[in-house]
């Protein structure tokens, strides 16, 4: 199935999810682990009608939260303050921008991820471009419905480091390197 069909499929199964309480329950599930590993400085996402709303960690843990702002074909990083309407239909931070290597950890929405943290997005990008680039940790939200065991990806996808469901939170697992990997 191509990236295009399987962006389809999760849009419809994300219009039968109740979102209010996943969000909840994968807000819930996210706060002893942030506190397990003390992140101070976050950046977050606005939410879109389909996704998760977890901006109200920021009132139940104490952290330096940050938004992401379209700019170009990239993410900048801004502190959480006022919003302003932005491109995609996001409300996107009128805050100047901060460097990104302040960030300690990125909470990554998306379509859908796969059990080796690979994401499907809406195929713009954004995500893969800024994940590049930065060196927090990583942790992707999405509900169990929509956590498969593989996606397909091209070479410009970048993984993220653990994810988050109502379960509960988990490290990706990523199979060991094979014949002439770094471990041989």
């Amino acid at each position: 199935m191509t990236k295009a069909e399987l962006r389809r499929r999760a849009r419809a199964a994300w219009r039968r999810l109740d979102l209010k309480a996943l969000s909840r329950a994968v807000g819930a599930a996210l706060l002893p682990w942030l506190r397990e590993r003390g992140f101070r400085h976050i950046l977050l996402y606005h939410p879109l009608p389909h996704e998760l709303n977890l901006l109200p960690l920021m009132e139940a843990y104490p952290a330096r939260y940050y938004l992401p702002k379209v700019a170009g074909k990239g993410l900048t990083v801004h502190p959480f303050g006022p919003l302003a309407p932005g491109p995609f239909g996001l409300l996107e931070p009128t805050t100047p921008p901060e460097d990104p290597r302040v960030l300690d950890l990125v909470v990554v929405p998306g379509l859908a991820f796969d059990r080796e943290g690979y994401r499907l997005g809406h195929g713009q990008g954004f995500y893969d471009r800024f994940l590049k680039e930065v060196r927090a940790a990583t942790v992707g939200v999405v509900p169990q419905a929509l956590l498969f065991p593989a996606l397909p990806r091209d070479p410009w996808d970048v993984p993220v480091d653990h994810l988050a469901t109502e379960a509960g939170v988990e490290a990706v697992k990523r199979p060991a390197p094979g014949p002439g990997g770094l471990l041989d």
